[in-house]
């Protein structure tokens, strides 16, 4: 029976040489067909845990599970796509043969590799574009073929290390629309990112990390700590009388700006329907809940982080290539 979760881990820990601790005993379970979102500044430990899962590094204790195998298992890494912090591919390589390439190392099948080379290219919007050598390419460009050398091999879970940094707003646009389509497909997506607006409007589930350590979990919604608020603007003087009785109905009244405290859209009802029969016109109604960024400082503040020490070790790059 196909297990509901991609990665079971427990108490997983790295320390670096100087004895920095990367990771202080982190567990973690990350459901099947979502997205998931790792949020953390940078130093946090978010690309060490993503280094461990891919046995590109060791971990200093814990264990766990993916794809219902050890950590390390080469079967599970079979059904593993990886986009790494600061992917670098040579320069004198086209973003087909990128993608390629990647087949050859991911023992994708020759006689597949073309038809999926195409079909992903295509899907990240890269079919135009190539035949041009990767030196030529802009970083979304280049974060486009990333991801699309990340999927050759067909993966059931894909980690995606800061994969819109330095990416233009249409690019992060379409990276979103992407990602909801690779889970629909029932694919699980592993996002680090410290740019928390990114993930808001996608992710299923987060985790929030610093210093190594995770300080909240679960379903965005359920970690939101602050009470959805709904806030009405209109145009007019308020009457008096009408004030005070909004006032005592528990409404925060300022110039042209009513508020409250509420998750229940039915509450507001009848105070448009007031402001209305007073022929006030209503230019905005807006529910603002807590933002992502504001979940994250909040667990940050309780835990008394700061910004952590930068984690020793150079940035991962792809293999090198030879030329032909």
């Amino acid at each position: 029976m196909m297990s509901d979760l991609v990665l079971e881990l427990e108490g997983i820990r790295k320390v670096y040489r100087g004895r920095v601790e990367a990771l202080k005993g982190v567990d973690l379970s990350v459901p099947r067909a979502c997205i998931y979102g790792l949020l953390g500044p940078n130093g946090a430990g978010k690309s060490t845990l993503v280094k461990i899962l891919t046995t590109l590094i060791r971990r200093t204790g814990g264990n766990g599970t993916m794809l219902g195998r050890p950590i390390g298992d080469r079967g599970a890494l079979q059904k593993v796509g990886l986009l790494p912090e600061h992917a670098r591919f040579p320069d004198y390589l086209t973003g087909r043969q990128v993608v390629e390439f990647s087949a050859g190392l991911q023992d994708v099948e020759a006689s597949v590799t073309r038809e999926r080379t195409d079909k992903l290219l295509d899907l990240v919007g890269m079919t135009e574009a190539q035949g041009r050598k990767m030196k030529g390419y802009s970083k979304g460009m280049k974060q486009r073929i990333g991801i699309a050398q990340a999927l050759v091999n067909d993966p059931e879970i894909v980690f995606l290390d800061e994969p819109t940094d330095g990416v233009d707003p249409a690019g992060r646009r379409d990276f979103r629309l992407l990602m909801t389509k690779l889970r629909d497909e029932g694919r699980t997506i592993f996002i680090n990112t410290h740019i928390l607006s990114e993930l808001e409007p996608i992710v299923d589930r987060v985790a929030i990390i610093s210093h190594g350590e995770l300080l909240g979990e679960g379903i965005l919604d359920d970690l939101r700590t602050a009470t959805p608020e709904y806030r009405v603007e209109f145009e007019g003087e308020l009457p008096g009388a009408l004030r005070e009785s909004l006032e005592g109905e528990g409404f925060v009244v300022a110039s042209g700006l009513i508020t409250m405290e509420t998750s229940k859209a039915a509450e507001m009802q009848p105070l448009i329907d007031q402001l209305r029969k007073e022929n006030l016109a209503i230019s905005r109604i807006e529910k603002k809940t807590q933002s992502l960024e504001e979940l994250f400082m909040g667990f940050v503040d309780q835990a008394g982080g700061a910004a952590p020490p930068p984690i020793p070790g150079a940035p991962v790059q792809a293999p090198a290539i030879p030329k032909s």
